[in-house]
């Protein structure tokens, strides 16, 4: 029975630490960090078209249909389908609610292109391999694959060469200041750090790290360095991947919505749990990814 319907789930990440370990001739660093996925995150609607029309709703403000990450997913995914038979009509109509902020450091762009990916595999029942769909969502951005496995994973590389990793069950509270991080401006700073010594998991499991690129969004959006320093009253505090977003870890869920009740109406906060496999996928399949 063709299957017309579909929603999912595109889940949050935070980097429980970030290192750049140095950078490469085509400009990518190289890195690595600890993706810690969530249970929160955005969420796709699927409804499969009779033609090989590609839709996705709403409209962004600023972003064009054409240039959205979901978008390019879809379309990469509908050509490597049409080559295999180029006879079929491979269309959809998407909707995408957004509650992850941009430039939040969350993953936000790349869950939801992850999950067209692994959607949209299921929608037009092509049978794609993790490994196919990951080699896809690399082309969109180093942060696809990680979604696509769906595990919470030690990365390297510049984040593609994924370890999965069970991390012990803690909730986190994640507070998004009201600024959008430029991914690429932080990258290209002169004063980012990127020689740090690369260290072990075992290293980090019992020392921990630190985000390199912390110092430089604070630097850069003051906000950042207010809202850490807010939160920081109550617990530890690091910024995700190259901001905005920070966070801080309690060992259950009461403590961190009683935090949460406390946070300054300006910014936007979640509570979120720590889980090893992706709510994109049936818990059923979760364990074959990385494997």
């Amino acid at each position: 029975m063709t299957q017309n319907k579909l929603s999912l789930p595109a889940p949050a990440k935070i980097n429980l630490f970030l290192h750049i370990t140095g950078r490469r001739a085509d400009g990518y660093h190289e890195l690595q960090t600890l993706f810690q996925l969530l249970d929160y995150g955005d969420q796709l609607d699927f409804e499969r078209r009779d033609d090989s029309t590609i839709t996705l709703s709403p409209t962004h403000p600023t972003i064009a249909e054409k240039d959205n990450l979901v978008y390019r997913a879809a379309k990469a995914l509908q050509q490597q389908a049409q080559q295999h038979n180029p006879e079929h009509h491979y269309g959809v109509s998407m909707h995408l609610s957004k509650r992850l902020p941009l430039g939040g450091g969350l993953g936000g762009g790349s869950s939801d292109a992850a999950t067209a990916l692994i959607g949209l595999n299921q929608l037009w029942q092509l049978g794609f391999s993790r490994e196919q769909l990951a080699a896809i969502g690399l082309e969109l951005g180093a942060d696809v694959p990680v979604f696509i496995h769906g595990r919470t994973a030690w990365a390297e590389g510049i984040g593609e060469i994924l370890s999965p990793i069970d991390m012990p069950q803690c909730w986190f509270l994640i507070l998004a200041p009201n600024v959008e991080v430029s991914t690429v401006t932080i990258f290209s700073h002169q004063q980012l750090t990127r020689d740090a010594r690369a260290i072990t998991i075992r290293a980090f499991l019992e020392q921990g790290g630190r985000n390199a690129c912390q110092p430089i969004a604070e630097k850069l959006y003051p906000e950042v360095k207010t809202a850490r320093n807010w939160l920081e009253q109550y617990a530890n505090v690091r910024m995700t991947g190259t901001g905005a977003c920070i966070f801080a870890s309690f060992e259950n869920e009461a403590q961190a919505r009683k935090v949460l009740a406390d946070v300054p109406q300006r910014w936007q906060a979640f509570v979120a749990r720590g889980v090893n496999h992706s709510p994109a996928y049936p818990s059923s399949s979760s364990s074959k990814s990385l494997a």
